[in-house]
């Protein structure tokens, strides 16, 4: 009764425009004051939510993105990948899927990934003929991957939520997300075999090919960097982003110089306002959720699915509807803070490793970026491609149908996700 209660008055805060960091923060401090708890809880909690060493990986992952962002990165890339497989059947789609998972290993966030290869991608694509929406919805997907592929801003706030280790977060990621990219790309071809309006492309001459893989090169390496220095454990997330944001400034600076100082400028104003709107969202829901632990609801629910849910299977099956729903309400971020703390102590005592979990989680929080009416990818390729969202939205369906599958091979096969991290 409690929780619906709380649910109930949430979902009214954020029907009247309230932001859902103060809508969280808001709702916690009522049921603090309520439970007769002592309020000094709420800013103790926030400071030492704020104080975690693993947050300051959040601004510079998005000072890295923004800076590549700005510099052409995406183009390059872009272009690199479309000279080695653009003649294939489907092989404008086939490089932007391709270009996703790229940029995607090197910024770390979905909007960026989707509007840096969208910008890029969608006039290539109409140009040659393909579907608009269906190149809509396959630029909105793609961009999904910059949250499972690592590095990961859901995936670190996630691991400081749930107290597990980023590292092997990121690791876990890996599979799902090649994964993902291959089924992305089968698709692709498909489509194309059966849809005679795209026009053919010849095969760039090697000349080009090494020109666009030359130029492509310093980004590709910086992917390697991070990723490669993250697993060998030669610097942790915080120690990763820090030098991946310094190599981008040498990258887009000194060997493209393609970032102007007034780019920059962007750059960094973009990262610290998204930053402040991530952080004041972390802090609100550490609030909510520490008022929610007080009032035993994690315990209740834990409770309420062991007496009526009847094994794991069940248990996905509903969580992931419960997911699908809050989708369409919630932002991503706000899913993992809102829902990590209620549903990982009930999936823990059904047996399911914490580390499989928020993989599960994060591919569910995927889904949510691209269904209406707040999937901010939509808003993204609305906004690039001068679309209507309702376009987009329909181009999204057969990928949104391709993640809900791959959740379903995740629970199938766990290695999958556990392989890499605890395995290898």
């Amino acid at each position: 009764m409690t929780l619906a209660l709380v649910v109930i008055c949430l979902f009214v805060l954020l029907l009247l425009g309230v932001p859902v960091a103060f809508a969280l923060g808001g709702m916690g401090l009522v049921l603090l004051w309520l439970g007769d708890f002592s309020l000094l809880m709420a800013p103790q909690g926030i400071m030492s939510t704020l104080n975690g060493f693993i947050l300051l990986a959040v601004p510079l992952f998005l000072l890295m993105g923004n800076v590549l962002l700005k510099g052409g990165v995406g183009r390059d890339l872009f272009a690199a990948v479309q000279a080695w497989v653009g003649h294939w059947p489907g092989g404008l789609a086939v490089a932007t899927i391709l270009s996703c998972g790229l940029f995607a290993a090197i910024s770390g966030s979905s909007v960026a990934t989707a509007a840096t290869i969208g910008t890029v991608a969608i006039p290539e694509m109409t140009k040659r003929g393909y579907d608009k929406r269906h190149t809509y919805g396959l630029l909105a997907a793609g961009g999904t991957l910059g949250i499972l592929i690592p590095p990961s801003i859901p995936m670190i706030v996630y691991g400081f939520v749930a107290e597990q280790s980023v590292i092997a977060l990121f690791m876990a990621g890996i599979g799902p997300g090649l994964a993902l990219i291959g089924a992305f790309i089968v698709f692709a071809i498909l489509h194309a075999r059966f849809s005679p309006g795209y026009e053919r492309l010849r095969p760039a001459p090697w000349s080009e090919r090494r020109a666009a893989s030359i130029r492509a090169l310093p980004s590709v390496a910086l992917a390697a960097l991070v990723v490669f220095g993250i697993y060998s454990g030669a610097f942790t997330p915080t120690e990763a982003a820090a030098i991946g944001f310094a190599a981008a400034l040498v990258i887009t600076v000194v060997i493209l110089r393609t970032l102007t100082w007034q780019a920059f400028v962007e750059s960094a104003r973009d990262a610290m306002v998204t930053t402040v709107a991530i952080l004041l969202i972390v802090a609100g829901a550490k609030v909510f959720g520490k008022a929610l632990a007080l009032w035993r609801v994690p315990q209740d629910i834990s409770a309420f699915i062991g007496a009526t849910i009847d094994g794991p299977i069940m248990f996905i099956l509903v969580v992931s509807v419960v997911l699908l729903l809050m989708g369409l309400i919630f932002e991503a971020l706000s899913m993992v803070l809102i829902m990590t703390p209620v549903l990982l102590p009930a999936a823990m005592g059904l047996g399911f490793d914490p580390i499989w979990f928020g993989i599960y989680m994060v591919i569910m929080v995927e889904c949510a970026l691209i269904t209406p009416p707040v999937g901010l990818n939509l808003y993204v390729i609305q906004s690039v491609a001068c679309a209507t969202l309702a376009d987009v939205a329909r181009g999204t369906l057969p990928f949104l149908g391709i993640m809900l599958a791959s959740v379903v091979l995740l629970y199938a096969w766990p290695d999958l996700a556990l392989y890499l991290p605890f395995k290898w």
